[in-house]
């Protein structure tokens, strides 16, 4: 077995949260920070954009429902059925018939337009606050290609979750995982790149030899990650446009794995085993030599990156047990951040910097939690037969992760979560899935 908002639109409070809030400005909309559960979905109206010229119909449907499929599944916004509309949006330029709006209770409004020229596509949208009758800032247009039409609408929707969360958005981004097909005993495994919801899947090796624990560049162009295409596990790196890749790590004797970026993107971290023991080290990937972080008689592995890249944290079982810990990125002296009853492993920092999310063991359970940087306020978000691996959102505030199933037909597949615990969901891949990396978001 592996180890490894609240929102405000104007004056308007929806959520009622247990952790505070902060107005951002006195005359703007309420920024509320999620931390803490949420009582009702917000209510938003989204009638399908307009077709401003006579090819971009059907690209109008199709953004208008991925966009809608973005915020819905945020859990904090909940569309009301077109069917419940009083009056449509005739055109992007008409009047809003701001009565029509409340009558429904809808408290955001999403309009929009689509227009296309040979292969370029434009999109354009507004954001209304029904209940005070005012639009949360100027609209905003996105330009792209017909075929990066998903894009569009990811962006859209990261605009319309960003002015009314106060939060960064997360929906145009991409994961790498291992994609998973076979019988358990003789599972083939493969990298594969998809857009954060599961669409747009391809594939990045062939299943010729095993592949674990792909981690995305900073620039979000590069992948790390292991094979065993040697027979012994060794680190490779990946261009993600030209799918070109090149050994890192090819010692006589040695086992390398678990390899991530630092937040430079151009020094790596990873644990390699040999003579019966296995530290972690620090490598340039451009030819700048190894160093050497940790030399404790036990089992150091999984490190990854503060933002800042000043510190990393790691497990060990150096107390007896697998636990975390922080040390200087440069090594030296590392203090335990983790205390309760079990086992912990993969620890992953968040990208805002305040929280580690980590795999725990108990109890004969598996979960994904978070706690803070001084191992204070650990939380529970999960709980299964195998749940691990968990990778942060771009803006920290979703954790995707792992997820298997008993038994000797077990499948693995990739689950999301957000840091309060609520809206667990799967995500939808076309085999089984593991060891997911989310990228930032995309340029």
């Amino acid at each position: 077995m592996r180890f490894q908002t609240a929102i405000g639109i104007a004056a308007l409070v929806l959520y009622v949260l247990g952790a505070g809030w902060a107005q951002a400005q006195s005359s703007g909309p309420l920024r509320i920070e999620i931390t803490e559960g949420v009582i009702e979905p917000l209510p938003f109206a989204l009638p399908v954009f307009e077709a401003e010229t006579g090819d971009a119909g059907s690209y109008a449907g199709q953004i208008s429902q991925v966009i809608a499929a973005d915020l819905t599944g945020t859990g904090l916004f909940r569309e009301i059925a077109p069917s419940a509309f009083i009056s449509g949006v005739s055109s992007f330029a008409a009047p809003i018939q701001f009565a029509d709006w409340k009558a429904i209770n809808a408290q955001a409004l999403v309009t929009g337009a689509v227009s296309v020229q040979g292969n370029r596509l434009n999109v354009k949208f507004r954001l209304y606050d029904v209940f005070s009758g005012a639009e949360m800032g100027s609209g905003l247009q996105f330009t792209g290609t017909t075929d990066g039409w998903r894009r569009m609408a990811h962006k859209v929707a990261d605009a319309v979750y960003s002015r009314i969360t106060g939060e960064g958005g997360y929906f145009d981004s991409r994961v790498v995982y291992v994609s998973e097909t076979g019988a358990k005993d003789s599972r083939q495994k493969r990298l594969a790149i998809m857009d954060y919801d599961g669409a747009n899947v391809q594939y990045l090796t062939d299943s010729s030899s095993i592949v674990l624990a792909p981690r995305f560049s900073p620039d979000g162009q590069r992948v790390l990650y292991t094979s065993y295409e040697t027979g012994f596990p060794r680190i490779y790196v990946l261009d993600v446009g030209s799918v070109q890749r090149r050994v890192l790590e090819s010692q006589e004797g040695t086992m390398s794995f678990a390899p991530r970026f630092a937040p430079d993107g151009r020094t790596i971290v990873y644990s390699l085993s040999q003579g019966g023991n296995t530290d972690i080290y620090a490598m340039n990937i451009n030819g700048g030599g190894v160093t050497r972080l940790t030399s404790a008689p036990s089992i150091e592995t999984a490190p990854s990156f503060s933002p800042d890249g000043s510190q990393i944290v790691f497990e060990s079982d150096r107390s007896g047990s697998q636990q975390l810990y922080v040390m200087p990125a440069r090594g030296g002296e590392a203090r335990r951040i983790s205390f309760g009853p079990g086992r912990y492993g993969t620890p992953v920092w968040s990208p805002r910097g305040d929280l580690v999310a980590f795999t725990k063991q108990n109890a004969g359970r598996f979960h994904i939690g978070v706690m803070r940087l001084d191992g204070s306020e650990e939380r529970l978000l999960t709980a299964s037969f195998l749940d691990e691996g968990p990778t942060w959102a771009p803006n920290g505030r979703v954790i995707m992760f792992t997820r298997e199933t008993q038994g000797a037909q077990g499948r693995s597949t990739l689950y999301s979560v957000d840091i309060t615990g609520r809206n667990l969901r799967p995500v939808r891949t076309p085999e089984g899935g593991s060891d997911p990396s989310w990228s930032p978001l995309q340029p």
